[in-house]
């Protein structure tokens, strides 16, 4: 506990400057987290992540994290980032014709779905701090998320009973799901006082607390995801990246859903 609360200071004292920071700043440590993801999604597989698929995926994903207008300027007018991506994946698929058919297209579906899942959603969680009142935004999603898991980790231990997806993740309860929903509720109802709905988000304030309780159950499905390839893989963390914590997918694996559902129910 004490190596997982020093290690938590440490990342926030580096991680809450550059989030008020902005710009290259935020845009570089997004691209970095995405790329590290796309590494531990390859090191759980048992994959080189420095071998020609590795390398595409990590740059895949960073093609989706960084802003096409100071990123990439070089492309033709009316050409969209997406277009480069989708090159990359034609590369990945090229590599059945290079290896002989030894390198299937089931195998290159591994590297783009990889670097579609960390790539964007690092991207939306950087599209959050760009839009308007794009600190509020972000913020407010961080404290979704980190309301939702400290909420089921006191529910659980205190009420825990009924187990929620034991095949998956054994350790977590309805009732520390239902507490995380509660933190969450409570969480975003504090900040909305401070930062209205209307004003800073484009929806209600009611409407933003019955939104809170969709994100509060998608970062935790994001999470249980992030539990169920690690148990197909048969891996403890993701990574070793955080002592205490495990690996950049441990800790974002929750970010990785809301912040995209954040954007599909257009809150920035």
């Amino acid at each position: 506990m004490r190596q997982r609360v020093i290690t938590a200071v440490i990342a926030l004292a580096f991680f809450l400057p550059i989030i008020y920071i902005g710009g290259i700043a935020i845009e570089l440590l997004a691209a970095l987290l995405a790329g590290i993801g796309v590494f531990e999604l390859f090191r759980m597989k048992g994959l080189a992540v420095l071998s020609f698929e590795g390398i595409l995926a990590m740059i895949g994903a960073v093609i989706l994290v960084l802003p096409q207008d100071r990123w990439f300027a070089f492309l033709p007018d009316g050409t969209d980032k997406s277009a480069l991506y989708y090159f990359v994946v034609l590369l990945l698929l090229g590599i059945a014709v290079i290896s002989k058919n030894t390198y299937t297209f089931d195998e290159a579906g591994f590297p783009v779905l990889a670097s579609l899942y960390t790539g964007v959603g690092f991207e939306r969680f950087l599209t959050a701090r760009s839009a308007t009142d794009g600190l509020v935004v972000l913020v407010f999603g961080l404290f979704v998320v980190w309301a939702t898991d400290i909420g089921a980790y006191m529910a659980g231990r205190r009420f825990g009973q009924h187990k929620l997806w034991p095949d998956i993740s054994p350790n977590k309860t309805i009732e520390g799901a239902l507490g995380g929903i509660a933190s969450a509720v409570v969480v975003a109802a504090v900040y909305l006082l401070a930062f209205p709905g209307k004003d800073y988000f484009g929806h209600g304030t009611l409407l933003m607390i019955l939104l809170t309780i969709i994100f509060s159950i998608a970062g935790q499905f994001g999470d249980l995801v992030e539990s169920a390839i690690k148990r197909h893989y048969g891996v403890k963390d993701s990574g070793n990246i955080l002592p205490g914590h495990g690996g950049i997918l441990d800790r974002f694996d929750s970010m990785l859903f809301v912040f995209p559902i954040m954007y599909l129910f257009g809150v920035f």
